[in-house]
């Protein structure tokens, strides 16, 4: 998986008040709203984690929404649901949002905010296990970007993809939980 860092160095940080968040527009209107009039009640209930690419602490230049999720071990492939314990239903990350400023498309800040989203999850995991990270992808483009990476999609719902977290340990060593 080559990786290609955006042009400026940005900090991934808990999204706050001190964010400008009505500056923000990916230009996808669900996106734009969540982050705007959502994002800080879900942070608030805790039903979502939502952190912010930022140069500057203020301006938003893309986001990410990570929440817990099960995952129905019937939905995944049969090679694959195989290695897994044989509980009905296992614990998984949801990768519930990705989105970057129209101000910063093809410059790498998405796999930028995917690959810290992937290295969050797989710290979590020290604390809350996870099998694997779970996304939603809301049309063709977000499918293929997701499938560049190494997504693989559930059998019965090819817009959910899930990437396992043992490979995602292998991208992120320093990030794995001890054996």
């Amino acid at each position: 998986m080559a990786r290609q860092e955006p042009e400026i160095n940005f900090k991934i940080e808990p999204l706050d008040d001190g964010h400008d968040r009505a500056a923000f527009s990916c230009n996808v209107e669900d996106l734009d709203h969540y982050l705007r009039k959502r994002a800080g009640q879900d942070m608030k209930k805790r039903v979502a984690a939502v952190f912010v690419a930022t140069a500057d602490g203020k301006t938003i230049a893309g986001f990410y929404a990570l929440s817990a999720h099960m995952l129905n071990l019937g939905e995944l492939p049969e090679e694959i649901a195989k290695k897994l314990p044989r509980y009905p239903n296992v614990p998984a990350t949801l990768l519930g949002r990705l989105a970057v400023s129209k101000d910063w498309r093809g410059r790498g800040l998405g796999e930028f905010l995917l690959m810290a989203a992937l290295r969050q999850a797989l710290a979590g995991t020290k604390h809350v296990a996870s099998a694997a990270v779970v996304v939603d992808a809301k049309d063709a483009a977000a499918r293929q970007f997701y499938e560049h990476y190494d997504f693989l999609p559930l059998p019965s719902q090819p817009a959910r993809l899930f990437y396992l977290m043992k490979t995602i340990a292998a991208l992120f060593p320093a990030h794995a939980p001890e054996k």
